[in-house]
């Protein structure tokens, strides 16, 4: 059976979700309920189909309840960053249209000063939380029926981008009008393109923020084919171990900076834990150095699995199998997807030539919310990219090379920041790295290193580096200076946000 409502009407004592910070859970059927009665009261309140409600959430209970509510009412749901500033959120409510927000108990200062900026009225905010200046979720929800209410359409989520290079742009797909018993079939592709066996008494981990698109497609999958879903609100290397092993786990999303935190525990704090439950250990949203993959096949098992997407669309896997068969790919293409590799002209490049990677847009079309411009400018017969660079082999394994915009042109060159960033992590005193390229009047650009060490301890630490690069790097790859960082600017799904990173060393330089 498939379908989060089809389910919860025959197991409604079923546990649905269990929150892993605080011991709070919810069945099936509670879950079913307060979405229904969701519906019912936001409805009153204005919101027909196509309406878009944005929710300023951690993982939590109720975040889900937004959601389902949203995915049988029609609604656009905008899940929020709540790690941006204020007027970031603001600009997110504003260009979504957002006619409602929800916030959580930690997050309401923020949305009052982000909705107060972007002018949505003070009857359109709610909170998870006891309510006082915002109205609760539970005081929303008393307004609305427990029956499931007519009329139900299938809704979606519009997910914004990083904005790691610009503005955030919001990606939205057209709604199906399906019938949200029925829509639950469309979830089928995050469970079978991965082997999970959908019927089987799955346990999911949400480990990263659900405000990210994949970690939330894979929490609502999960929901969708009746699997538990345990959400940690904020992480740890040893936190997520001790979830693994206290709830059986046996389904997960990660991502390479969370491996690379794992494998730097000492072996016997490793070693305490047991992870035998784990089955599906996907992890994609950034490249993933070679010997950290390696080593955590080697510790897991061969149940790890890459993907290579994008929020926009996608995309490839690559199995446990396939990967140590040819070390470095992001795989094949899942079934209904095509990636094609471009010159700078758009024609189609040989095997093993570097180029644009474009992606079969498919049967889940978007478009960025008001920006027919970036819209157009993305797509190109069918196939979107968001510019990153890459080649396939003769067998159509693709492998990537980094982003066109994080290019570092030295003495002519290019050169692939991810591939000096791999290098670097395989040292034991680095925790985290970004390289970048500053101006250089004689070779263009020079490479730098941003480096945070794992205790602070730096003397002599750059010599060590460089040594380590020279090893294992052409000589115009070892980064030319190195910089030591208390932390790097990342969200908690590990993506690096290298343009703060430069704002960053820019403020630094100026005092």
């Amino acid at each position: 059976m498939i379908g989060f409502w089809n389910i919860a009407r025959v197991e409604p004592d079923e546990v649905a979700i269990v929150e892993d910070h605080t011991g709070r859970s919810c069945t099936r059927g509670e879950l079913a309920e307060r979405s229904h009665r969701l519906v019912w009261a936001l409805r009153g309140r204005g919101l027909a189909t196509g309406s878009v409600l944005a929710a300023v959430m951690r993982n939590e209970i109720e975040f889900f309840e937004v959601l389902l509510a949203a995915l049988q009412a029609g609604w656009y749901l905008v899940p929020v960053n709540h790690h941006f500033a204020p007027r970031e959120v603001a600009y997110i409510l504003q260009d979504s249209g957002a006619e409602v927000v929800v916030a959580s108990a930690s997050t309401e200062a923020l949305v009052t000063e982000a909705a107060d900026a972007a002018g949505l009225p003070a009857d359109r905010r709610f909170t998870s939380g006891a309510g006082g200046a915002l109205t609760s979720l539970a005081d929303l929800a008393a307004e609305g029926r427990p029956e499931e209410p007519p009329d139900r359409t299938t809704g979606w989520f519009m997910t914004y981008t990083s904005g790691t290079t610009g503005r955030p742009k919001g990606i939205k797909r057209p709604l199906s009008g399906a019938d949200p018993d029925e829509a639950g079939f469309a979830w089928r592709l995050q469970i079978e393109m991965f082997r999970i066996d959908g019927q089987a008494p799955h346990v999911h981990l949400v480990q990263s923020p659900c405000y990210h698109t994949a970690v939330l497609a894979f929490a609502n999958s999960a929901l969708q084919h009746g699997h538990r879903v345990v959400l940690m609100d904020s992480w740890s290397a040893v936190g997520a171990l001790e979830a693994i092993q206290r709830h059986r786990v046996t389904t997960t999303h990660m991502v390479p900076t969370q491996f690379h935190r794992l494998l730097q525990l000492p072996d016997d704090v490793r070693g305490r834990y047991d992870v035998s439950s784990l089955q599906h250990v996907v992890h994609g949203a950034a490249p993933c150095p070679t010997e950290v993959k390696r080593r955590m096949i080697e510790w897991f098992g061969p149940v790890v699995t890459e993907y290579y997407g994008a929020s926009e669309g996608g995309g490839t896997v690559a199995t446990a199998e396939e990967w140590l068969e040819r070390p470095g790919t992001v795989g094949r293409p899942w079934p209904g997807a095509e990636v094609r590799i471009l010159d700078d002209d758009g024609n189609e490049v040989p095997p093993g030539t570097v180029g644009t990677v474009w992606l079969k847009a498919g049967a889940l079309d978007f478009e960025y919310h008001n920006r027919p411009d970036a819209t157009a400018e993305s797509k190109r017969d069918g196939f979107f990219t968001v510019h990153d660079l890459g080649h396939v082999d003769e067998d159509g394994y693709l492998y990537l090379h980094g982003r066109a915009s994080d290019v570092i042109i030295t003495g002519g060159v290019n050169v692939h920041p991810s591939e000096i960033e791999g290098v670097l992590l395989d040292h034991p005193a680095v925790a985290d790295v970004a390289v970048l390229g500053d101006p250089d009047p004689e070779w263009g650009e020079r490479i730098v290193a941003v480096v945070q060490p794992w205790d602070g301890d730096t003397e002599g630490l750059a010599e060590a580096l460089a040594a380590h690069c020279r090893a294992h790097l052409a000589g115009f790859k070892v980064p030319r200076s190195f910089e030591f960082v208390d932390s790097l600017p990342r969200d908690p799904n590990g993506k690096l946000y290298k343009r703060q990173l430069r704002e960053q060393r820019a403020a630094r330089a100026r005092t």
